[in-house]
């Protein structure tokens, strides 16, 4: 079940992809493991040849900055709080977004790389 070049939207294959289904075919398991992708085993698309390796880390860390820290600065108790106490109220939040974010943004990142055809080592020139 090979998706054509012809068919292939960037819009489907993050959505997919965001949904850590394979951007081909729509097939759960993208990851074997936490950001371990893997080939489809529905429908063979290889997707370890998608090099996410940089922008997911950047753009989770973009969207976490901006839907909570941005928002916190408006906040008076963050400038008259406690150091201690803020942190240890904001980082761990921070760290749970960002694992949560991570496998999310990683795999519209593999989707919108599947849709453009951007593969390791047979990209169309």
């Amino acid at each position: 079940m090979m998706a054509e070049a012809s068919k292939r939207s960037v819009v489907l294959g993050m959505r997919r992809g965001a949904r850590m289904c394979c951007p081909n075919c729509g097939h759960r398991h993208l990851y074997r493991a936490y950001l371990k992708v893997q080939a489809c085993k529905a429908c063979g698309n290889d997707n370890t040849r998608y090099p996410a390796d940089d922008a997911p880390p950047y753009f989770t860390i973009l969207i976490v900055g901006h839907m909570v820290v941005a928002p916190l600065l408006f906040l008076p108790w963050i400038w008259q709080g406690s150091i201690a106490l803020i942190l240890a109220i904001v980082l761990p939040v921070l760290l749970l977004m960002i694992l949560v974010m991570l496998p999310i943004v990683k795999g519209a990142v593999v989707g919108a790389l599947w849709a453009m055809e951007a593969g390791r080592g047979g990209g169309t020139s």
